[in-house]
Order: structure tokens, then sequence, then C-alpha cells
């Protein structure tokens, strides 16, 4: 299998470090796509987005006389995402989902419920103000010491 940059291909994870994760292509080749090559959002912590053992479409971005390869998650999304209009689902992390099973509080369903509400949220607003405003008005400034001109 002939690798050349631009190329799309399928390999495994079989590594992960803080910096990324090496994946295996085939006939005895790894790569390493760099932790901003993770994924199209911020990737703070590459466990959150992918595992060893995970099956990753990868996008050959270079390889060097050494044979080092470079490969990127990322470019191959939006590479995909080009060719098919429909769009494919960002893998989201642990930390961003959301729990559906949460109950939120019901909402009011009458115009003076809601007023209510809004009056509620704006008193303590104005109340923790006020209370702000007074514990700067106790610091006095700037004062001299005891010399005057």
């Amino acid at each position: 299998m002939g690798l050349e940059p631009g190329q799309i291909v399928t390999g495994k994870v079989t590594g992960i470090s803080p910096f990324g994760a090496f994946v295996a292509l085939g006939d005895g080749k790894t790569g390493l796509v760099h932790i901003s090559e993770v994924a199209l959002a911020y990737v703070k912590n590459i466990n959150d987005f992918l595992k060893e053992n995970d099956e990753v479409k990868v996008k050959v971005i270079s390889i060097d006389k050494g044979g080092k390869i470079s490969l990127s998650i990322k470019q191959a999304l939006l590479e995909e995402r080009k060719n098919n209009p429909a769009p494919a689902p960002a893998r989201v992390p642990k930390t961003e989902r959301v729990d559906w099973s949460k109950k939120s509080e019901p909402q009011p369903t009458s115009f003076e419920e809601m007023m209510n509400k809004f009056k509620q949220a704006s008193d303590e607003k104005m109340q923790d103000l006020k209370r702000g405003m007074e514990s700067k008005r106790g610091s006095g400034g700037y004062r001299r010491s005891g010399s005057s001109f």
C-alpha cells in the first residue's frame, strides 16, 4: 500500500499520548495524529475523543524523508463533508454531553407568572448590585500617610 499526501485511509488507534494518537495504517506503517488534528473542536484531553483500538479515517498530511507520517482526522472529516453535503455528526466529548434525564423546572404558563418570575430575578440582581456597591464605598479610596504639602 503506497501512501501519498492527501490520501484518506482507515486506520486503527494503537496508542494515545498527551500530544496525539498513533494510528496503524497497515503494512507495518504507523502515523501520528497530533492533538490539534483530532477534531473540529478544541481538544483539551485527547481521551475524550479517542480510545485505543478505535477505527478512524485519517488524511495523510505529509511523509518526511525519515518516513514519519503525519495524519489528520480533522482534515479527513472536512474532506468528507465537502464531498458529502449531509453533515456528519461530530463526536462530542463526554464532558460536554447533555444529560436529558434531568427534569427542568416547569415553565410559567401565564403572563402574570412570567412577570412575577422576571420581577423576582430582577430584585435579586438589584440586591446583589447594592451589596457590591456598599462594599466598595467603605474602602475610602486613596489616602495620604501623615505628610502634607
